[in-house]
């Protein structure tokens, strides 16, 4: 088996049995991404240099003893959390060239630990998009079929991690940014409490929804990568108070008596027969494994989508203002006046689909109607949190498909309401501020991957990974990754 084939675990035995060095298995992930990235196409960019440095320090903890569950584990970090010293562009010409002065807490965390950071992956511009095609470079592709998008916006992080170009991957997740592209990648990911991970060094889109979050192979994995990097930071005055649990040795994988409520609105209209079947008998198997499953009701979910989008529109208008052509990133040449320099800049640096989220937060702001849309989605998100809140007095967990559908065509999608469609089983888990795991449960007829998602209260972070964690040891999907089965790859 060759170390990209590995899970972290058994890279952690490889590496402290000195069956393979640090260097090595970097070098191997290297050769994977040499072999696939040309095709995938899911780091914006790679940094070598970096990576050697850091893997010849792991060997040295290695050596001497001293190393941490993450020492030499080669890992991918979404470009829009800092790296001080290497760029972070967030996808976008506005921040084509932005070199940060600092690097982002849960980055720092992972560095601490002396993990190998083979590159920055690729993503929606600014992170709003849920197919990786609003990027400015380039088109990140789904691994199991290359003319087939890997969802988004954190698409490039789980296409390498679907292809093992990485151990893990940071990404993301605003309104289902890491568990959409999971579930349409394959793989597991992992969107925790808001403020169980700071988000200090995160380039904000939307502050009240943003959270850094977890791509991996296995819960397990993930759980490792947890560890790492939850816990509060005097940096972000919205993370955790408290210690952070221990997520590792919290995965029993033990579900016997855990009470699971299906929101049967999940089900409904614009979901495919072939997820609503995998994620149904997915039920049935935790069923078997001794959890209680029922039907429940969420009648408020049909407003979660709406409501997202007046809130995250809104927060982008304000954070996204920051960008003016004066302070940093890109600035059009040749303006005649600061007034024609700022248009040009904003109307240059930025895609379509960020500007059409700035232009609709700046409506829902304005004087005459503030009262009217964002007023009434604040409202809204009162009672979307308190009909979860109810669901929990009786629940320990609920179980719902991530994605409506499995990944669709590069190109199929063009109408913007459509795609917005895509995260209708995920935002109104970021507007909670709940934590919520994508783990993979089937596939459908053209062997594109499913996953159904698990959502907890408040805190309850270790009570999803132990129950994805028991599905997935007893009826998960092989961890042997694609290598990009279809649409030409090798």
């Amino acid at each position: 088996m060759q170390a990209y084939e590995m899970t972290i675990k058994e890279l952690q035995a490889a590496l402290r049995e000195k069956k393979i060095s640090a260097s090595e298995a970097m070098q191997s992930y290297q050769g994977r991404v040499a072999d696939v990235d040309p095709l995938v196409q899911g780091y914006i960019s790679l940094n070598p240099q970096t990576a050697e440095k850091q893997a010849v320090r792991a060997q040295q903890r290695l050596d001497d003893r001293t190393a941490q569950p993450l020492t030499g584990i080669p890992m991918a970090i979404k470009d829009n959390l800092c790296t001080k010293g290497i760029e972070t562009t967030c996808a976008s010409k506005m921040l084509e060239n932005f070199v940060p002065p600092y690097t982002a807490t849960a980055v720092e965390k992972l560095f601490n630990q002396d993990a190998v950071m083979l590159g920055k992956a690729n993503m929606d511009e600014f992170a709003m998009g849920s197919s990786t095609e609003t990027s400015y470079f380039f088109e990140t592709k789904n691994p199991h079929d290359l003319n087939r998008v890997p969802g988004g916006s954190s698409g490039g992080s789980a296409a390498i991690v679907a292809s093992g170009m990485a151990a893990f991957a940071l990404g993301t997740d605003t309104g289902g940014s890491i568990r959409q592209p999971a579930s349409l990648c394959g793989v597991v990911g992992f969107k925790p409490t808001y403020g169980m991970v700071s988000r200090y060094g995160l380039i904000a889109f939307a502050s009240s929804l943003d959270q850094i979050g977890v791509f991996s192979h296995t819960v397990e994995d993930c759980a490792v990568v947890m560890d790492a990097i939850a816990g509060p930071d005097a940096k972000d005055s919205t993370s955790m108070q408290q210690a952070a649990p221990k997520f590792e040795s919290s995965l029993t994988g033990d579900v016997k008596g855990v009470k699971i409520g299906i929101p049967q609105e999940y089900f409904g209209q614009g979901v495919t027969q072939q997820v609503r079947e995998a994620v149904q008998k997915a039920a049935r198997d935790l069923e078997s494994l001794g959890a209680i499953v029922e039907p429940c009701s969420l009648p408020l979910t049909q407003y979660g989508l709406p409501t997202y989008y007046l809130l995250a529109c809104a927060e982008a208008s304000s954070n996204l203002a920051r960008y003016d052509g004066v302070r940093y990133g890109f600035r059009a040449e040749e303006a005649e006046s600061f007034e024609d320099m700022l248009i040009r800049t904003r109307t240059e640096g930025f895609g379509d689909e960020v500007k059409r989220r700035i232009m609709l937060g700046a409506f829902v702001l304005s004087a005459g109607y503030y009262d009217a849309y964002y007023k009434k989605a604040l409202a809204s998100r009162a009672l979307i949190k308190r009909d979860f809140r109810k669901a929990f007095e009786t629940y320990d967990l609920l179980l719902t498909p991530t994605s409506p559908n499995v990944a669709w065509e590069m190109g199929e999608v063009t109408d913007p309401l459509a795609m917005y469609a895509a995260d209708v089983c995920t935002v109104a888990v970021n507007i909670a501020g709940l934590p919520g795991l994508s783990v993979p449960c089937g596939k459908d007829e053209d062997g594109m991957p499913i996953g159904l998602q698990l959502i907890g209260a408040h805190y309850q972070d270790a009570k999803v990974l132990n129950a994805g964690h028991a599905y997935q040891q007893n009826f998960g999907q092989s961890m042997i990754r694609p290598v990009c089965q279809k649409g030409g790859a090798k």
